[in-house]
């Protein structure tokens, strides 16, 4: 007797034991009209609004921390007034993301600034890039101000300028020290893909309340939701520890 036999078996029967009505909650929630597919497609699309978001994140991140840091930095006596001006701006995207909630961004993205679109999903991807780049500057800039200021005098004294210092000797230097707080926030972006199934994000969290509106069981979806989601997660840290390994190894060569 396979699945389906099975299923159908105890459906007819009526009365069902505990373990019968787990089993058939499960399958309809599970292997019923192939709805597993339903959320690997749901997941596929996490992991495609995941890396979108990411790479929108670092770019943010990177140039706010470098403009934040290098107006930090400026000697007394020789400020820049367009370097204050675009810090200032930088400052104020940086308290007001940090400062509203994740929920409420992605209401007003979805809802206002872009409630002409019907791409939800990558309103979200957009949205969710834009928190994240806010919490990577601050990371990376931390990293940047915690190095010895005698890092940047050096590639000065070789006559290297600003921007060729920060790539090729600050900012390699404070990526080992801000990895594993990298490593946090990319985690932390990956488990928030599931807010935006609030502004129809076709993700996996939305399949799930879609096949909880067909079965009117919500357990199963959502344990399987959360299972998908730590497995990611568990192998997104596996794959980080890895590279702070290799980094450490490097190190002590």
């Amino acid at each position: 007797m396979n699945l389906a036999q099975l299923y159908e078996t105890l459906t007819a029967a009526g009365n069902l034991s505990g373990w019968q009505e787990m089993y058939v909650n499960f399958y309809k929630a599970w292997f019923l009209n192939d709805r597993w597919i339903q959320y690997f497609k749901g997941l596929l699309t996490t992991i495609e609004v995941t890396v979108i978001a990411l790479i929108i994140g670092v770019a943010l991140g990177v140039v706010v921390a470098v403009i934040r840091t290098a107006h930090d930095q400026q000697r007394l006596g020789r400020r820049n007034p367009v370097l204050g001006i675009i810090n200032a701006l930088c400052k104020i995207y940086v308290t007001i993301i940090r400062g509203t909630p994740m929920m409420v961004q992605l209401l007003i993205m979805g809802f206002v600034i872009f409630k002409s679109s019907r791409n939800f999903t990558l309103v979200g991807a957009l949205s969710l890039g834009i928190n994240s780049g806010a919490y990577v500057a601050e990371i990376i800039r931390g990293g940047l101000m915690s190095l010895d200021p005698g890092q940047m005098e050096a590639g000065r004294s070789l006559g290297l300028g600003y921007f060729d210092t920060m790539r090729f000797i600050v900012i390699p230097q404070a990526f080992k020290a801000i990895l594993p707080s990298l490593g946090n926030e990319f985690i932390t972006l990956l488990k928030d893909t599931s807010l935006i199934s609030v502004i129809g994000g076709k993700e996996i969290v939305y399949f799930a309340q879609a096949i909880i509106t067909k079965t009117y069981e919500a357990m199963y979806p959502y344990i399987i939701v959360a299972i998908m989601y730590l497995i990611m997660v568990l192998i997104f840290t596996w794959l980080q520890g890895k590279l702070e390994r290799r980094l450490r190894e490097s190190d002590r060569r």
